[in-house]
């Protein structure tokens, strides 16, 4: 299983992904960081854009940090 750095930016007019020359992401997502509200949104987002299921996505590391360690399934 894959682990991808991903940077989160909450309260953002739009959602957006973008990837940065060191292959981590950075991700811009409308939701406030408020009750987990943006880590739902980010695992859905991720969820939609890699076409796998929600329950299959883990944030491993920075929970409540702007910098997070997401692991997701084998996308092989």
């Amino acid at each position: 299983m894959p682990l991808i750095k991903v940077k989160v930016k909450p309260n953002s007019k739009q959602q957006k992904i973008d990837r940065e020359a060191d292959g981590s992401l950075t991700i811009r997502l409308k939701s406030p960081p408020i009750e987990g509200k943006a880590n739902d949104e980010l695992i859905e987002l991720l969820a939609k854009t890699f076409k796998v299921r929600k329950s299959e996505i883990t944030i491993k590391s920075g929970a409540t940090s702007r910098n997070k360690l997401v692991e997701l399934p084998d996308l092989t």
